[in-house]
């Protein structure tokens, strides 16, 4: 694997690739890598001819009080993991080279109305950073296809909506969340938590299984939300928001609705944790 932080070094070895006919697929990240990265990076080689990685620390998709400084640097694991699951190229850029004229006078991009509700409710801002980082490196690797994870299940329509707004010319795949024994999503703030914490956030999960499994047998979405979220509670939890939304686009849900997405965010402790789940009524 040549990794390298240099676009122009990017670009001229995916137009080698290209030159030949050979396809290209991207898993842009963040580092601090983890089982669920590997499987995007293992899904990406079963379906391209080369794959490419980025790790970035996205300073603009960060709010003024969030965990930019402390957000875990491990460059030298994560280049073995991305070894090891097939990735040949991997950019490394800083963020003088993705911004060079500073944040503020940096054009962005902005996905309207999903953007703004759930996360984007709590984290202001931080899908137009997610947006611009993301069309930013979609521009410099020109993939055939990139691959997320559904975890950020908002994420993922918000870049899907880029995409198919914009017309840009590849393929966004979404691939299921990697989950711990316990049932809890991998990520990478999962490294915040203590033992006990980490042990009581499995609850995050089996309390979205009980809403949905509630709803699917034709409960009350509202009843469904206030034992969930009482349940969050008990185990140590301060949820930020648990939601029951239609899974195609993300409006909240109808009784005309059969497609539904429960979507939380819970604090334990320091780290702030996302979970989602799609289900059928």
């Amino acid at each position: 694997m040549y990794t390298t932080a240099v676009i122009a070094e990017i670009r001229a070895q995916v137009r080698a690739w290209r030159a030949k006919g050979e396809t290209v697929a991207f898993v842009p990240t963040m580092g601090n890598l983890h089982a669920g990265h590997i499987t995007l990076v293992k899904e990406a080689k079963r379906r391209a001819d080369h794959v490419v990685a980025s790790i970035f620390v996205n300073p603009m998709q960060f709010g003024k009080n969030e965990d930019l400084d402390a957000y875990p640097r491990t460059l030298a694991d994560d280049q073995a993991g991305l070894i090891s699951a097939g990735c040949e190229l991997l950019f490394t850029p800083t963020p003088d080279i993705i911004y060079p004229k500073g944040l503020d006078a940096q054009t962005f991009v902005e996905v309207p109305g999903i953007s703004d509700e759930l996360c984007g409710a709590s984290r202001p801002g931080h899908f137009r950073g997610v947006a611009t980082i993301v069309l930013k490196l979609f521009n410099i690797v020109q993939p055939d296809i990139a691959l997320f994870g559904r975890k950020d299940f908002q994420q993922l329509l918000v870049i899907r909506t880029m995409v198919e707004d914009l017309s840009l010319p590849l393929e966004i795949i979404g691939v299921e969340t990697v989950r711990e024994p316990s049932g809890l999503a991998m990520s990478s703030r999962n490294g915040y938590l203590s033992a006990d914490e980490k042990h009581r956030a499995a609850a995050l999960k089996a309390a979205l299984d009980t809403l949905a499994s509630q709803i699917s047998s034709g409960g009350q979405i509202s009843e469904a939300i206030d034992g969930a979220n009482q349940r969050l509670i008990d185990a140590g939890f301060r949820p930020d928001y648990l939601e029951v939304r239609s899974a195609t686009t993300l409006a909240p849900a109808t009784d005309a609705d059969k497609e539904l997405v429960v979507l939380a965010a819970a604090y334990m402790g320091k780290a702030r944790l996302i979970d989602n789940l799609v289900f059928s009524r």
